[in-house]
């Protein structure tokens, strides 16, 4: 494996799997990042901390360890978020990629501290269930390890709750916005500009029937496993 075109293409996604967060209407000003995983070579590529998107290049990309610390020369500052990640992938292995947003929609569910119930099939069709939001975090959380703390919490509402990260690959952090994930950036971005969607949708579903309950385990199952899982028959082989 030739190390430095590896950390190369994956510097090249993160870039722009970043630039798609802006264009999807996902963010404003620098409020996301996105990062990439190998953990054969043993790094992590990162949107760097507070950069302008239209001044940004492929090459600010900040590669690290699994640790999150710096690998390469004169580097950016990876975003403040590298915490968060590192905890994230190391406790949920099957994860090759991490989005974080200030999305509109998914934000206004986590500052109300709310699951985004499944109450239909465009949400059953990626998320396994409601997306879970999840407690507060504590004072001496915030203030003495708020970023590592908040991937702990993350990790945390999963065990709790024995959620699959990769059926339910997205969280609301209380308070604060969503993550999402995936088997590589593609889906991991796939997923944020999803979870907004269904988050607006949940909002207005609720607004038009207050009342309303999820849908139905079977139509749930129906529409998860039509496309994921070994007898998925959604779209081409």
């Amino acid at each position: 494996m030739d190390r430095e075109k590896v950390i190369q293409e994956m510097k090249e996604r993160v870039f722009y799997a970043n630039e798609q967060l802006p264009k999807e209407g996902l963010i404003k000003l620098t409020w996301g990042n996105v990062s990439e995983i190998n953990r054969e070579l043993g790094v992590i590529v990162i949107k760097p901390s507070g950069v302008d998107y239209a001044k940004m290049k492929i090459d600010d990309m900040v590669v690290t360890d699994l640790q999150g610390n710096l690998l390469e020369k004169d580097s950016l500052r990876p975003s403040s978020d590298l915490p968060t990640h590192v905890v994230l992938y190391r406790e949920f292995p099957t994860v090759g990629a991490i989005v974080h947003t200030h999305s509109v929609h998914s934000v206004q569910w986590a500052q109300a501290k709310r699951d985004i119930p499944a109450y239909g099939t465009t949400h059953a069709d990626t998320f396994y269930g409601n997306v879970p939001c999840t407690r507060d975090l504590t004072e001496e959380e915030i203030n003495q390890r708020y970023e590592e703390a908040t991937g702990d919490v993350i990790v945390e509402t999963f065990k709790e709750r024995q959620l699959d990260p990769l059926a339910c690959p997205a969280v609301l952090v209380s308070g604060h916005g969503p993550f999402t994930w995936g088997e590589n950036v593609t889906k991991a971005v796939q997923n944020s500009i999803v979870l907004d969607e269904v988050a607006k949708m949940a909002t207005v579903t609720e607004q038009l029937s207050p009342k309303i309950a999820r849908i139905d385990q079977y139509l749930l199952d129906k529409h998860y496993y039509r496309k994921h899982g070994a007898n998925a028959y959604y779209g081409q082989n």
